[in-house]
């Protein structure tokens, strides 16, 4: 199983503080079957700015801290990127790390509170560079919350996306859980990532999530998310299925 997204590398972001807990949080990630992991603290969102020779050294010394611990886990030096205008910009400047080695995939966050108006020119832009977006945590999203199509037309334009174990078991509320349901349903993700932080809300629930798959949507479900993830860190081709619209639920209108 590979996690490419979490913010285990140590005091980097609102993840893990220090050194001894990301080394607890990759014992976990092993318990889990995770065998490797790409690493993606926050970067250009406002709070925090991490730099890509700065993840590349942090993470260097986080896999030797990880192979001195005897532990089985690989960690890759990656961001989460936060949507902005100046991203162009910091790709020219080789500032941005992407998910594989081939400068393929790049794990791009919106902003929670929705999807600013810029979005779809910039994922035009990023794919005419030969750039997938890999939209991470969709489903926690207020933007396609509310219009369910915003995101059908994302990935329709060629955008892959990110769904988080955790939302899928119901830890971000019934709501998000149905959402997620929903968007795995109509083939609109692609692939799980934990989003781990730390060992209370935010923690590793991959095993859960990749079980749940298997059981609502059935075996080649999973494996197709396991194969996606294996994929975007390798820089391979997606398999993302053939992709529909959410279906809108329909009001009752009742007699009062």
């Amino acid at each position: 199983m590979i996690d490419i997204h979490c913010h285990i590398l140590p005091g980097v972001d609102d993840g893990s503080p220090d050194m001894e807990t990301s080394l607890k949080l990759a014992k976990e990630a092993e318990k889990q079957g995770i065998t490797a992991a790409l690493v993606t603290p926050h970067h250009m969102d406002g709070e925090y700015t991490n730099h890509l020779v700065d993840v590349e050294k942090e993470t260097e010394e986080f896999q030797k801290q990880i192979d001195a611990n005897g532990i089985n886990f690989k960690v890759f030096p990656g961001q989460e990127v936060h949507i902005t205008g100046d991203l162009l910009k910091a790709i020219d400047n080789d500032d941005i790390l992407f998910a594989d080695p081939y400068n393929r995939y790049l794990m791009l966050e919106l902003p929670h509170s929705g999807v600013p108006e810029y979005t779809e020119n910039m994922l035009f832009e990023l794919n005419a560079r030969g750039i997938t977006p890999v939209i991470v945590h969709p489903e926690r999203n207020h933007g396609f919350q509310k219009d369910h199509d915003l995101l059908y037309k994302f990935v329709s334009q060629g955008a892959a996306t990110q769904l988080t174990a955790s939302s899928y078991v119901g830890v971000f509320g019934p709501e998000v859980e149905k959402f997620t349901e929903e968007i795995i349903a109509a083939n609109l993700g692609t692939t799980f990532g934990s989003d781990a932080h730390n060992f209370k809300g935010r923690r590793y629930r991959m095993k859960d999530a990749y079980a749940k798959l298997a059981k609502q949507f059935g075996v080649k479900m999973a494996s197709k998310y396991e194969y996606n993830a294996k994929a975007i860190l390798n820089g391979d081709d997606i398999d993302q299925g053939d992709i529909k619209p959410i279906k809108k639920k329909k009001k009752f209108l009742g007699l009062f």
